[in-house]
């Protein structure tokens, strides 16, 4: 993982007009590609891409496309796979970030009711149906 914060590579990048000599100085810093980074934390945890689509009744060549890189997951998508893998909420804003997408924001509804599904550890199918008793629409259909 980095040793630096992101403040100071910034910091770095505006004081050093040679962008090569950042980039050479800095390689332990880059962040990889986004599915390896799926697949480490699908070892970190001990799954397995099928008891993720399994438990997501998501079809099984798709899950292996998201973990491939072949495609790209939708955020709500995104946000069962770190339910299903039981990512805290930091872990969770993290893998949004890193995905493109937008971290949760308690002042979306939607938003709040995952924020506090995950804070109280629910699993996926629970957070389904907590999103489902507030009105709100599921995770994945």
């Amino acid at each position: 993982m980095s040793e630096k914060t992101t403040d100071e590579l910034f910091n770095e990048i505006k004081a050093d007009a040679d962008i090569e000599n950042f980039i050479a100085a800095n390689q332990g810093e880059f962040t990889g590609k986004f599915h390896e980074y799926l697949k480490r934390l699908l070892r970190e945890r001990n799954l397995t891409v099928r008891e993720i689509a399994d438990t997501l009744n998501l079809d099984r060549s798709y899950i292996h496309h998201i973990f491939s890189g072949a495609k790209k997951a939708s955020r709500e998508r995104l946000l069962a796979i770190a339910r299903v893998m039981r990512l805290d909420l930091p872990a969770t804003q993290y893998l949004l970030r890193y995905g493109g997408f937008a971290i949760l924001y308690p002042r979306i509804p939607w938003d709040a009711v995952v924020i506090s599904a995950i804070e109280h550890d629910m699993t996926f199918a629970e957070m389904n149906e907590y999103l489902n008793q507030l009105g709100e629409l599921p995770i994945v259909k």
